[in-house]
């Protein structure tokens, strides 16, 4: 059986990973990745972001926000 894009998320938070919207998207094939982590804190989850370096397509570093599971 094919598992949601939520619980995909929320399987890969459970189990202490840190996730980004880039992680998502080349993982799990997710693009809106914040809609997701919207679904699963409203399900009562708590889920905090943390905004993380990173290089983008040209080199440059950028902050993005990364999810994880307290």
């Amino acid at each position: 059986m094919t598992k949601t894009q939520n619980q995909q998320v929320y399987d890969y938070l459970k189990s202490g990973n840190g996730i980004t919207a880039l992680d998502a998207q080349s993982q799990f094939g997710i693009m809106r990745l914040a809609a997701r982590i919207a679904d699963l804190k409203a399900e009562g989850h708590k889920i905090v972001a943390q905004k993380v370096d990173v290089r983008n397509r040209y080199g440059q570093s950028v902050k993005v926000a990364k999810y994880w599971m307290l």
